[in-house]
């Protein structure tokens, strides 16, 4: 949870009836015993009769995409923090905000629950709609449970921005268990950020919403491809919260939104699995260090990959550039050619030759190919190079 705290003696009390806001999720029967230790992210836990995470769901907790170099969620979370950072500055140029994106996934069941208002009978407790750790701890629905953790920091008009995983079960083959979500406050830049990701010209509305801990409360929604998308939920923190952590004097905003659903938008990327692959066919496409860079998903082949390296000196005259390569490459290979890499380069101490050597990926579209095909097609290159390019096979 994040709160923008603002000074003021003049707070009125908001209330609001309850209704969940955790998603629900179809039971998977666990396979750890009752009684045994397990370890999520360095810390040993004890299971119980609560126990309902899966090893497998535990595989991809921890693997923090948005925190990964040149992956579509790492992109969008810089941008957000980039958008924050230059809009919200104090008189010295500092940022207003700190922003925490490495909190551990595990949280007890009163940060999850009580101190967001929670009653203790109240459904979304139950062990259909979380994965539990034990009876005393889970896997964090919404990053929300760690709001009381930015009180006790003693951080007085201070912003949390929080990145991280948060458990939802598939709700169908094509759903993912583990989201990323990402909570912020200061309500009056969400549409301001929502246009510098998808334009000036976007259509937009605000809708009256409903949310646990907030009062009033509003979903941003965005008109993309003529649909209408609800791109983040936020609201005014209830009065009760902040006076539970010592914040009566105080104003809290917050928001929060799921990056995989902002990425899937902004990149076309159609399939939320795609996410989690580690397919260099789908990463390579967002290979770029500036993360404003606007590019559109294309369809990755089901094929697995052949790849294949190729070594040779430059041509002594030095009239090469590896963009000459790659075009060749794509001459003789067309759509078979998925990927062109510059592997590694080193210039012989005696020899004084320069070399290079490029990794090829192929993947056909409509078959598996087999490692002959590839070493025919691969030939061919290595004779085009050799011919037009003036380099020497190594």
């Amino acid at each position: 949870m994040v709160l923008q705290v603002l000074r003021s003696p003049h707070v009125k009390c908001l209330h609001s009836s309850w209704r969940a806001c955790i998603t629900r999720k179809y039971f998977v029967t666990t396979t750890y015993k009752q009684g045994e230790q397990i370890t999520v992210e360095g810390r040993e836990y004890q299971t119980d009769h609560m126990t309902n995470v899966t090893p497998h769901l535990l595989s991809l907790v921890g693997r923090s995409l948005h925190m990964q170099k040149y992956h579509p969620l790492n992109h969008i979370s810089q941008r957000i923090v980039h958008y924050m950072y230059q809009r919200y500055v104090s008189s010295r140029g500092n940022p207003l905000f700190s922003v925490h994106n490495n909190i551990h996934p595990v949280v007890t069941t009163h940060q999850n629950f009580d101190s967001l208002l929670i009653p203790k009978n109240h459904v979304s407790r139950q062990k259909s709609d979380n994965y539990y750790i034990n009876e005393g701890h889970l896997l964090r629905a919404h990053t929300s449970a760690h709001q009381i953790f930015g009180n006790d920091e003693n951080m007085d008009s201070l912003q949390l921005f929080e990145m991280g995983e948060r458990t939802k079960e598939k709700q169908g083959f094509h759903h993912t268990q583990v989201l990323h979500l990402l909570e912020a406050d200061l309500k009056c830049c969400l549409l301001g950020l929502a246009t510098t990701l998808f334009g000036q010209d976007v259509e937009w509305r605000w809708v009256d919403a409903y949310f646990p801990f907030t009062h009033p409360s509003w979903e941003l929604e965005v008109k993309l491809n003529n649909d209408w998308v609800e791109l983040l939920g936020c609201g005014i923190i209830e009065q009760e919260i902040l006076f539970n952590t010592g914040a009566e004097d105080k104003i809290g905003w917050a928001f929060g939104l799921g990056l995989e659903r902002w990425a899937m938008k902004l990149y076309g990327i159609p399939d939320i699995r795609l996410f989690w692959s580690t397919d260099s066919g789908f990463l390579s496409q967002f290979h770029f260090d500036d993360p404003t860079t606007n590019v559109k998903y294309k369809t990755v082949s089901k094929f697995m990959q052949c790849s294949n390296d190729i070594s040779f000196w430059l041509p002594v005259d030095g009239h090469y550039h590896s963009s000459d390569f790659f075009d060749l490459v794509r001459a003789v290979g067309g759509d078979i050619v998925e990927q062109v890499h510059l592997i590694d380069a080193f210039t012989h101490p005696k020899k004084r030759l320069t070399s290079h050597c490029y990794r090829i990926v192929y993947r056909h579209m409509e078959k598996v190919l087999t490692q002959e095909e590839v070493n025919v097609l691969h030939k061919r290159i290595e004779k085009e190079a050799t011919v037009n390019l003036n380099v020497t096979i190594r």
